[in-house]
């Protein structure tokens, strides 16, 4: 009689070692449920909503330099994140990982370049041009997933095809009234495919630094930036009257601490679909904001084309969820 092996030793030994009893394992989240939404995070995203959309009419009312206006912006925003910082995160940004920190420098670079082509185009075009085109962020960040190997579902395609069918319309409109104004349209989606590539970056340095710190190096780095851009450009970073002033810090702290940063706080808990979309609100609330405020009604056949935009990437961001 021949003597057991010591794999059939091993086998015998396989169903004693499990219990008889073993629990199933635990379902997985599904991102679909309907869970109730936060009540405060909404009240969190409105209120980011509001301030992103004062954005466009603020920088095109400020008599100062768009460069100049766009830095100060960052440097008063790390001015009021910096004590906070250094005080409740100092011992995170000591420990930052040397890859993190490269990434976060990058992101804070394109944002910069984000800042440095969308704000002289609020001077070229209008505000609702300006606005929907900048927005086109999420067909940028579609696109450039998919040169990384992400395959987007059908949904996601076909809303880019849509949003960019209005952008042709767009650009076609501004491109009958002035060379200037379609200047404008192709600077500000620069400015869209600049910010898809601060939003991926992002999000990566997210998974292990908190928002507060890397917001501190991001807003950082795009103000060092921007100082280089403006020295080497010659444009002015002073002798403005006091009322720029209060506006520059009134752009800082209703676009950069309450609008992006809002949306950094929320999308955690609501998830990126719900943001995305509700951040396209931001193109109707700076066209209504600038045709009372500053009298700037854009050309009746803009309209369908923002709506196409608009459309297209609400198409973007439900196709995304899935």
């Amino acid at each position: 009689m021949s003597r057991p092996t010591r794999r059939d030793q091993q086998r015998s030994a396989v169903p004693a070692a499990r219990p008889a009893t073993a629990p199933a394992p635990a379902p997985t989240a599904d991102p679909g449920s309907t869970r109730p939404l936060p009540t405060v995070d909404l009240l969190l995203l409105a209120v980011s909503i509001g301030g992103i959309s004062l954005s466009g009419p603020l920088i095109s009312a400020t008599a100062a330099p768009a460069l100049a206006i766009a830095f100060w912006r960052n440097v008063m925003s790390v001015g009021v994140l910096g004590p906070y910082a250094l005080l409740r995160h100092r011992a995170e940004l000591r420990g930052i990982g040397r890859r993190a920190l490269l990434l976060a420098v990058a992101a804070g670079a394109l944002l910069a370049v984000h800042f440095a082509l969308w704000m002289p185009s609020l001077r070229m075009t209008s505000v609702a041009s300006a606005t929907a085109l900048v927005t086109t962020t999420p067909l940028w960040t579609i696109l450039l997933m998919r040169l990384m190997g992400v395959r987007a579902p059908r949904a996601v395609w076909l809303g880019t095809v849509v949003a960019f069918a209005g952008v042709l319309v767009l650009t076609g409109v501004d491109l009958s009234l002035s060379p200037r104004a379609l200047l404008g349209d192709a600077l500000a989606l620069a400015a869209g495919l600049a910010a898809a590539g601060y939003m991926l970056l992002g999000a990566e340095v997210r998974k292990t630094v908190s928002t507060t710190g890397y917001t501190l190096v991001c807003y950082a780095t795009t103000a060092v930036v921007l100082l280089g851009i403006c020295l080497v450009a010659g444009t002015p970073l002073a002798g403005w009257p006091a009322g720029v002033w209060w506006q520059i810090v009134m752009l800082m702290v209703a676009a950069q601490l309450l609008g992006h940063s809002l949306s950094n706080r929320v999308v955690r808990s609501l998830g990126p679909s719900i943001t995305s979309t509700a951040i396209l609100l931001e193109t109707p609330g700076a066209a209504l904001i600038a045709a009372l405020w500053l009298g700037q009604w854009p050309p009746a056949a803009a309209y369908p084309a923002v709506v196409l935009i608009l459309l297209g990437l609400v198409l973007v961001a439900r196709g995304g969820r899935r």
